[in-house]
């Protein structure tokens, strides 16, 4: 009799940790799903320096010195690839003095577990760990937000955004740069 009751409790404390281990990881992967982030973030703020106005200096100052707003290297849409992974809104290179970002601007993306962003060198949401730029954990599911790429990285080498789980590798969303 002593035997049964020590074997019932312990097959009760064995099930309960695998309900609490199967809820949490519920939780983990389903929660991303109704759960959203917002984050406004604007481009970084050129800097500007302020030289005391001289009569030489308002000589040899011309409107071609003034330095030139962000420029856009490459565009994107992000794309849906089913129901439960899909993005919207546009995405762009921009540099801007000198360094270069990847701007995500007023998008939606369906969240989920451990969502990653890089630079793609294949187009159509094709992902390749070893040759692609990874970027960071995303920021936010909806919203503006920025990148900031290395410095020197090869921007024509890369061909799309690619929004990776990396935790079931599986494709969320991307965008094709033109």
């Amino acid at each position: 009799m002593l035997g049964t009751i020590r074997t019932s409790r312990l097959a009760q404390a064995a099930l309960a940790a695998v309900l609490v281990a199967a809820c949490a990881f519920g939780w983990w992967t389903i929660s991303p799903l109704f759960l959203t982030t917002t984050l406004q973030e604007d481009l970084p703020a050129r800097v500007t320096v302020t030289v005391p106005p001289t009569a030489s200096a308002a000589a040899t100052t011309s409107p071609s010195a003034t330095p030139a707003g962000p420029k856009v290297l490459a565009m994107g849409q992000l794309q849906r690839v089913d129901d439960l992974h899909r993005g919207t809104g546009p995405v762009s290179l921009v540099e801007l003095d000198g360094k270069t970002f990847l701007r995500f601007e007023n998008v939606a993306i369906q969240n989920g577990p451990d969502l990653q962003v890089y630079l793609a060198r294949g187009m159509g949401g094709a992902y390749d760990g070893g040759r692609d730029l990874y970027l960071g954990a995303l920021k936010a599911t909806n919203g503006s937000f920025n990148y900031e790429l290395p410095a020197g990285t090869p921007v024509g080498d890369y061909k799309s955004v690619v929004v990776w789980c990396r935790a079931f590798t599986v494709l969320f969303t991307w965008a094709d740069l033109r």
